[in-house]
């Protein structure tokens, strides 16, 4: 994950910040129950929530005013729990969208187009050549957050109308966590699947990551191929 002073790269085990000050930061990741990442759309809540871990942890990358910007980001939907009818959960995740969209701003931008095009480099083993810039992977990935984003909203709205909750309060949290939890589960099957017809379901985040990347410059590049090789580094010992 991208942000306006540097890169977060995260694996299953391990997360390392390459800043754009030079500086380098390296954790290890959380490790949830093993039953709980078996549980289906339990597992796709705790993912949800390692994601995150880097920046939320007290050492972590964020800093204090951002770690509220981003907590609001995720939180928005639960605002316009009192307010009942068909739109409110999507209205809710748009916001959220939208305060994301925010974080994503300045720099941010180019160096999450770096952070995918480093993470490209080592699936392609372009290590080298990136960092030299005789290479230039592609700045959109298929596994990127954004892509998520995308199909969580038609996945909210669906579930927004289809499933048997009443107008009650409490309704709108119970929406948005089960389309959280759905949203993840079809995303890891998106993932995994060779066939093409899946991938059809990427297309609106790719299309949606021409906002929220930027062509990177070299040296925004250097910044995220340092943070992926602090990760494998760690993983390799």
């Amino acid at each position: 994950m991208a942000r306006p002073n540097g890169v977060v790269i995260v694996s299953e085990r391990y997360w390392a910040f390459a800043g754009v000050d030079g500086s380098l930061r390296e954790g290890a990741m959380p490790q949830p129950p093993e039953l709980l990442q078996r549980i289906p759309l339990a597992r796709g809540l705790v993912r949800l929530y390692a994601s995150l871990a880097p920046l939320f942890r007290r050492n972590g990358v964020a800093k204090r005013r951002e770690r509220w910007l981003i907590l609001t980001a995720l939180i928005a939907p639960l605002a316009l729990a009192a307010v009942h009818g068909p739109w409110s959960t999507v209205a809710g995740i748009a916001l959220s969208v939208l305060l994301v969209a925010t974080i994503l701003r300045g720099r941010a931008l180019h160096l999450h187009g770096a952070e995918h095009r480093a993470i490209a480099a080592a699936e392609g083993r372009e290590l080298e050549s990136t960092w030299e810039g005789l290479a230039r992977p592609s700045r959109f990935s298929p596994r990127c957050g954004t892509n998520f984003a995308a199909l969580a909203l038609p996945v909210t709205f669906g579930a927004d109308q289809l499933l048997p909750v009443g107008p009650a309060l409490w309704s709108p949290v119970v929406v948005l966590v089960f389309s959280l939890a759905l949203t993840m589960e079809l995303w890891r099957l998106v993932q995994r699947s060779s066939r093409g017809k899946w991938r059809v379901f990427l297309l609106p985040g790719l299309g949606l990551q021409r906002i929220t990347t930027r062509e990177p410059r070299l040296d925004e590049t250097q910044v995220a191929l340092r943070a992926v090789e602090a990760v494998l580094r760690l993983e390799l010992a």
